[in-house]
């Protein structure tokens, strides 16, 4: 174990990319450090250590990824960098290269980082644990907050679809993970802690305890009668594993908010054949519905792919048509990236990089007319709304149940509270809603 008296007075900087899996990762290896002294770096200190919790699921990512870590280097030389994460699993040799780096854990060592950095003090030689992926079997519950109000809670790891396009089974390995009493126990402890929004995440949620009598349905039924927590969130869910019983289970909560984010990645019957999905236009076209039936205040957000390869013209037209046809509130849009070693790199034809990009500029504008058309809908109405945490000289955030961001005068009474907040005006750039508290 780390010896205090080496570390105790250390100093660390986090940086995250990716997922909202990776966040709560990370907020819990902060947890951790922090245990044997070595705390959060402020705002304007040296950080002795750093760690970088990578993403790897575009070639962009990659190179974000590796930018940020030369990036850190140079600007806190003396500060020695643990990565980890989706990058790190998958091109371990590459960052272990990278100026300053002391240690490169796999994503199933992501917990190990107090282990491995004090074998590094003790040979001070590189440490890299990287396990491959067949033999990905760990999984570890979390719920860790970071410098956030909402908690965030890992319930599952790992992915069994294998689509055509996507490495993450090679990063994180088979589906796993943990059982409903140890997540409805960590989800009682961050009640404790005065928590009051918990956010589900994991590789395939709707997956959890795959291989056992234990559901993704049975886990929120218990979650919801948690008694402390306020809202939960649903992250990203796969409309196959969507059932219409968790929809109505949402519904008709006591704590779950009407929010859903739902992986379409193309709107094309024969597109999503190639990438391999496990559903078709027509299922998730009904899985929207049956939301809007139940909820139709719901925020619903929705993955996508451009410029896959045997994305055609007219396939990307059929795919522009049917997402401009959903009663949707935003769209995540990314662009095609070979990524080595997945079956899409057999699809022909690929599409040129500037057409994808021409693509993606098209389906971010239909984001936007989405998004700013649900935003309207709610303005001079008063919703409910969680305060983060006040930041001196600027206006207070939140988001309402339904995940409208929204700014208020700042008040500092209210942080970490859920109050009613009138909704006046969108922001000039579209991404939130100015308020002010109801009276």
């Amino acid at each position: 174990m780390i010896d205090d008296s080496v570390f105790g007075n250390a100093k660390a900087l986090y940086k995250t990319f990716g997922c909202k899996l990776n966040f709560a990762e990370t907020s819990t290896v902060a947890r951790m450090l922090a245990e044997k002294g070595i705390r959060r770096a402020a705002t304007g200190e040296e950080p002795d250590f750093i760690v970088v919790n990578t993403c790897s699921v575009t070639e962009v990512a990659d190179k974000k990824c590796r930018q940020a870590i030369r990036s850190l280097a140079r600007r806190y030389p003396q500060a020695k960098i643990l990565v980890t994460g989706c990058y790190a699993q998958l091109k371990s040799d590459e960052v272990a290269s990278l100026p300053n780096v002391v240690v490169v854990a796999g994503i199933d060592q992501k917990l190990r980082l107090t282990e491995f950095l004090d074998q590094w003090q003790t040979t001070n030689q590189q440490v890299k644990v990287v396990n491959q992926w067949r033999d990905i079997r760990q999984f570890s519950p979390s719920c860790a907050r970071g410098d956030r109000t909402r908690y965030f809670l890992k319930i599952q790891d790992g992915c069994d679809y294998f689509c055509s396009y996507c490495t993450i089974p090679l990063a994180r390995g088979r589906s796993r993970s943990a059982t409903i009493d140890q997540i409805v126990a960590q989800a009682r402890q961050a009640a404790d802690e005065g928590g009051k929004e918990i956010v589900i995440t994991g590789v395939n949620i709707g997956d959890f305890g795959k291989g056992s009598d234990e559901n993704f349905l049975k886990l929120i039924s218990r979650l919801d009668e948690v008694e402390g927590i306020e809202r939960y969130r649903i992250s990203s869910i796969e409309p196959n594993l969507l059932s219409d019983e968790i929809i109505d289970l949402v519904a008709h909560s006591k704590r779950f908010t009407p929010y859903f984010h739902i992986p379409l990645q193309s709107g094309s019957d024969e597109v999503l054949r190639l990438m391999r999905r496990h559903y078709d236009t027509a299922l998730f076209r009904r899985r929207i519905e049956r939301i809007r039936q139940t909820m139709p205040d719901a925020f619903i957000g929705v993955d996508l792919i451009v410029g896959m390869r045997g994305e055609t013209p007219e396939l990307f037209d059929e795919s522009r048509r049917f997402v401009e046809s959903l009663d949707i509130s935003r769209l995540h849009v990314f662009t095609y990236s070979e990524r080595p070693g997945t079956m899409a790199l057999n699809i022909f034809p690929a599409v040129d990089p500037a057409e994808r990009h021409r693509r993606t500029s098209i389906m971010l504008a239909i984001s936007d007319a989405k998004l700013d058309a649900f935003s309207r809908r709610f303005i001079g109405t008063v919703r409910p709304v969680l305060a983060e945490h006040s930041r001196r000289g600027k206006p207070l955030a939140g988001f309402t149940d339904n995940y409208l961001r929204v700014e208020i005068p700042s008040a500092p009474q209210i942080d970490n509270k859920i109050v009613n907040v009138s909704l006046k005006s969108i922001s000039p750039d579209g991404e939130k809603i100015i308020g002010e508290l109801a009276s």
